[in-house]
């Protein structure tokens, strides 16, 4: 049904009048001072047939041209609630730009699922990268692909690195997560499969960063209680990444290894009775 309604559109635009450059001005004065709707029928039927010529050279995209045309009948009748007729331009040479334009911006959000950049830059890439590429390796037989990205990227005024991710691209198509993989030893597996992650996740991982920050804040609130050398050894011993032994520590500090011991031991129990009176869930 769609596709016989398109033959049927092509069928009337190619049949439509051309329009002689006053016919098409009385017609464009008339839609815009009295919004005579016969006359914007007129006007845009008769240029049908640029929608359908530049449907036509955006076909490779794998868009349908049905959908194309009715993109670019979109852009026609912005054109025409654009177009002054008293600037003596062609509605057709104004209406070019506005077809083009909507069926860019409607391959742009229907080409991939994965948005691609908008900018002027980006869309010139988009749409002409494979032209150039094709123009490139002709003149130039088999350059290497660093440098006809080079000759593009100074065409199109992009850096290399956006016509290098451009042409990856453009180069391979949407592929679902369900599709299936050709696997002998499991013929019914599929690409979502081997999308597990081991790792933490985010909310984890957010939340044992605040959990450590906190934690830390509290033994740094705690450590104050200590005394100097209650402090040198419990982070001689505890804090640090290679641990002083008890020999080490009193040979430093002009004690026995023993009395290095008992301090440890009181510091220790000082850091827990001034944790869990702050924070009495810490006793649990």
């Amino acid at each position: 049904m769609q596709e016989e309604a398109r033959r049927n559109l092509i069928k009337a635009a190619m049949k439509a009048p051309y329009l002689g450059r006053e016919e098409e001005h009385a017609l464009a004065v008339r839609w815009k001072e009295h919004q005579d709707q016969c006359s914007l029928h007129r006007l845009t039927m008769a240029h049908m047939r640029l929608v359908i010529a530049m449907a036509a050279k955006f076909r490779n995209f794998g868009l349908s041209m049905s959908d194309l045309i009715q993109e670019g009948h979109v852009g026609l009748l912005e054109a025409a609630a654009r177009f002054d007729p008293d600037r003596e331009v062609r509605f057709s040479t104004y209406a070019t730009w506005w077809i083009r334009a909507s069926m860019q911006d409607y391959i742009l959000r229907n080409w991939s699922i994965v948005r691609g950049g908008t900018s002027s830059a980006q869309k010139a890439l988009f749409f002409n990268l494979r032209r150039l590429r094709t123009k490139l390796q002709k003149a130039g037989d088999s350059a290497p692909s660093h440098e006809i990205y080079r000759e593009v990227a100074r065409a199109l005024r992009v850096s290399e690195t956006d016509v290098a991710m451009m042409d990856a691209r453009l180069a391979s198509a949407d592929a679902s997560l369900n599709a299936p993989l050709r696997n002998d030893n499991d013929p019914a597996s599929e690409r979502i499969d081997f999308l597990v992650c081991d790792a933490p996740m985010p909310d984890e991982v957010a939340g044992e960063t605040i959990d450590g920050e906190r934690r830390a804040k509290w033994l740094r609130q705690a450590l104050c209680t200590l005394n100097g050398r209650e402090l040198t050894i419990l982070r001689e011993r505890r804090l640090s990444e290679d641990g002083a032994t008890l020999e080490a520590l009193g040979a430093s500090l002009g004690i026995s290894k023993e009395r290095v011991r008992q301090i440890e031991s009181r510091a220790l129990e000082k850091l827990r009775l001034a944790l869990t009176q702050r924070h009495p869930e810490l006793a649990a």
